[in-house]
């Protein structure tokens, strides 16, 4: 077979003319020094993949087995056993967490999102929009146990107990500048063409924020909401100082109120894993399942909502 390959042309200009081209130039070969470097890059960044891989699949893996037998209907429904008993649960501690993420995602979703317009649309070059754009980037790396603090001084001291609505207000600070920032650059992200088109069918500002920006940043506007929701989750600092920890459903006595201690899988696992009881340390493990499930439902259903409104 011929090493080489001639182009037919007609009589012509020279551009037309015949051209040979030298097929084993295009030919890969491990002796050529580009193609060797390729191919050890490319074993290298698979072995550095599978080496990053390996402590998340390593946890999940523990979690699994050494929370999933403990995993129950009934662990998932009861209180929190004292010191020498057996048994038990954690189930005002799921509905603790999940109420206190709800409250800080209340709060911080909105004044989020709002902020974010603000940066990318209203003034996004002003000396306030620096400003805030940078506070919100320093927040982002913000110790959790600070937030906490602050919310132990603004909103423990003055209403004079823990509470859920502290905890959430603390979370809140975590996840505000989360949103705030993935926002501004799903919005920023928006081509020019679809606001100049909404400007020209002769809507105002918040019409073209309203209808046009939002619902087409929304995706990216949800993948910072999960991330956000992700961190808040797992945070066991700020709740330590706001909504402590509870043994019972919130609002015991059959009144459910938002101002008393709160349980929270993040503080559970905290107490229960220093315990010198064994049926506690299991409960430990299998609530670290169980909030780790939590985060990677809410992630998967986030997932899946953004890329159904990015198909549609």
């Amino acid at each position: 077979m011929n090493s080489t390959v001639a182009a037919s042309g007609q009589i012509g200009p020279p551009e037309s003319r015949p051209v040979t081209i030298d097929m084993r130039l295009l030919e890969k070969s491990l002796r050529r020094p580009r193609s060797a470097f390729s191919f050890v890059m490319s074993v290298l960044v698979a072995l550095m993949t599978i080496s990053a891989l390996v402590p998340l699949f390593s946890v999940l893996l523990m979690l699994l087995l050494r929370g999933g037998k403990r995993l129950s209907l009934s662990v998932l429904t009861q209180l929190p056993p004292t010191a020498f008993e057996h048994g038990g649960g954690f189930g005002n501690a799921i509905v603790g967490t999940l109420l206190m993420v709800g409250i800080a995602a209340l709060i911080s979703i909105p004044f989020g999102i709002l902020a974010a317009v603000f940066l990318a649309e209203v003034a996004p070059e002003s000396r306030l929009a620096k400003v805030i754009r940078m506070c919100a980037k320093l927040l982002t790396g913000f110790p959790s146990i600070l937030a906490g603090v602050f919310a132990y001084g603004a909103v423990v001291l003055i209403t004079g107990g823990f509470s859920a609505t502290a905890g959430g207000i603390a979370l809140s600070i975590l996840m505000l500048p989360t949103v705030m920032l993935t926002a501004e650059e799903a919005i920023r992200m928006v081509p020019n063409k679809v606001r100049e088109a909404a400007i020209g069918m002769g809507t105002t500002q918040v019409q073209t924020v309203w209808m046009v920006l939002l619902p087409a940043a929304f995706p990216g506007i949800l993948t910072g909401i999960m991330l956000a929701v992700a961190r808040a989750a797992g945070e066991t600092a700020p709740l330590l100082f706001t909504a402590l920890f509870s043994n019972y459903w919130f609002g015991s006595g059959g009144n459910m109120s938002l101002r008393q201690p709160t349980a929270s899988l993040a503080v559970l696992i905290y107490n229960f894993s220093a315990m010198p009881f064994k049926n506690q340390v299991e409960l430990a493990w299998a609530a670290a399942l169980v909030l780790v499930l939590i985060v990677l439902t809410v992630n998967l259903v986030g997932q899946g909502l953004s890329r159904s409104t990015t198909n549609d």
